[in-house]
């Protein structure tokens, strides 16, 4: 009896990638891989696509056309069909409209495209959604942390599994290297699309990609990309056991008429107390992406630092003031 021959090491372990985030997956509809067509989410489809069916596990494709260049329309239903010969069900194009959205350009489709992507999540009562980020994204998100003067939350860059909406978005390759979707994708004879987006200067991500972090490895070796991933991730850890210390501590400060007790946030450790005011003015209506740091040291200071000082405005026009030993809003 033949023994079907093994595959390529990059193939395999994108494929062990996605047989580690599925398994045990609960819920029976499809998993959705979101699929450009570049190197990372076209290897990402491929494995998705080999692995889902062995597990019992449906699998479908979605491709969002953001309609920012010529001939995106053709390639994203040149991905769909693609999908549709794999064996992929459902598969859809996703046109989105970017113009208009507040932000940058970055911004703005990144915004379109979840959006887009968590609609056709409940369409199809997905079980998740698969996205293509790799080891290599992640130290990139690390690095944009640091010039931006992130906090651990920032720092500890994107989680494995977010859940938004009430869909889970994972992603299986922050472990695998760039260099090994696309070598997953050469084994496998696919031809990934290049976008020119990322290699615009003009694009923060792209001189990171470009100039910063290859700099880094120039200057450091090559472990540095795996150290940073690596950075993120214990990072990640030490937030979450202090989200669970706030999300108790925010219990025990609640006052009357919605307010937080000044005294016994002032005897939180600030790690704690900080993640405790982030929180609630979330609650309170503070639109989250432009709620910054200087909101919640602004809120600190009614605490911390209070010598009569007038609220604090957040954004979405919503105030907090101190009063009678309360913050209130």
């Amino acid at each position: 009896m033949r023994r079907s021959p093994s595959p390529a090491p990059a193939v395999a372990a994108v494929r062990l990638a996605v047989r580690r985030v599925l398994t045990g997956l609960p819920g029976a509809g499809p998993v959705l891989v979101a699929c450009s067509g570049g190197a990372d989410s076209l290897a990402l489809a491929a494995a998705t696509a080999f692995v889902a069916p062995r597990l019992g596990r449906p699998a479908g494709l979605v491709t969002v056309d953001h309609g920012l260049q010529a001939g995106s329309a053709g390639r994203a239903e040149a991905v769909a069909g693609w999908a549709r010969a794999e064996g992929l069900d459902p598969v859809e194009v996703l046109p989105v409209r970017v113009d208009g959205r507040p932000g940058g350009p970055e911004a703005a489709a990144r915004e379109a495209r979840y959006e887009a992507l968590i609609a056709a999540a409940h369409r199809y009562d997905a079980a998740g959604v698969l996205l293509g980020h790799t080891r290599d994204d992640q130290a990139e998100t690390v690095l944009l942390a640091l010039a931006r003067g992130a906090g651990p939350r920032g720092l500890s860059g994107m989680p494995e599994r977010r859940d938004v909406d009430g869909v889970p978005l994972l992603r299986p390759l922050l472990d695998v290297a760039r260099a090994g979707t696309r070598a997953a994708c050469e084994a496998l004879g696919l031809d990934p699309w290049t976008d020119p987006h990322n290699a615009d200067p003009a694009y923060a991500r792209a001189r990171v990609r470009a100039d910063a972090l290859p700099a880094l490895v120039g200057a450091l070796g090559p472990g540095v990309v795996a150290n940073l991933a690596r950075t993120a991730g214990l990072l990640a850890a030490d937030n979450a056991a202090l989200d669970a210390l706030a999300d108790t501590a925010l219990a025990d400060v609640r006052g009357e008429g919605g307010g937080l007790s000044v005294a016994r946030l002032a005897g939180l450790p600030a790690a704690v107390r900080t993640r405790v005011l982030h929180t609630w003015a979330r609650e309170l209506g503070a639109t989250p992406a432009a709620l910054s740091h200087s909101h919640v040291a602004a809120l600190d200071a009614l605490v911390t630092a209070w010598h009569g000082q007038g609220p604090v405005h957040l954004p979405g026009n919503h105030q907090v003031r101190r009063q009678a030993g309360h913050l209130l809003p």
